[in-house]
């Protein structure tokens, strides 16, 4: 089991956008990943906790193509709402200024796509300082081959990897 400390801990969701979770992905479905994280959101704003939910924006055309919105109904108010327009969040966004002033220094990680989106984020949060915890269910990839290499080879050396059940709020 993992604690998680609420005051101090955001869960940061990358790319849950209509058009990301409908693409074929492996080891499991965009809306497996979806129900999951809808489950720790509902935990981590129940305990207090902060909820990051990040969307990407393609820089240059006038027009974002269908389904580039976060999926309807996934944020609440006074969740952490960024738009990046690179692979990871913390550049060019105020992502990290955001989550500074609510005190976090934890992030727990999920979202699509595994090795590119919440990996790139997870690399800059390192870089900034946080301590990292990836929920393993919480994310997927376009191949299982390309999901597990980041779990099982990238991502235990920038934080822990546990599954959704292991994660524990204090009582």
């Amino acid at each position: 089991m993992t604690e998680i400390d609420p005051r101090t801990t955001a869960l940061v969701l990358i790319d849950l956008m209509e058009r990301v979770v409908a693409l074929p992905l492996a080891p499991r479905s965009g809306d497996e990943v979806v129900r999951t994280a809808e489950e720790l959101a509902r935990s981590f704003r129940k305990s207090g906790g902060t909820v990051a939910v990040v969307r990407t924006e393609r820089p240059g055309p006038a027009e974002q193509p269908p389904g580039s919105g976060l999926l309807a109904g996934f944020a609440e108010e006074g969740d952490v709402v960024v738009v990046k327009r690179s692979l990871g969040a913390f550049h060019g966004t105020e992502l990290d200024a955001r989550l500074r002033e609510r005190g976090v220094r934890t992030l727990v990680l999920g979202g699509i796509v595994t090795n590119l989106g919440v990996e790139s984020t997870a690399r800059a949060a390192a870089d900034h300082g946080y301590g990292l915890v990836f929920v393993e269910d919480a994310m997927s990839a376009l191949t299982a081959e390309e999901h597990r290499g980041s779990v099982t080879l990238d991502m235990p050396r920038l934080g822990t990897v546990v599954r959704a059940g292991d994660l524990r709020f204090p009582a």
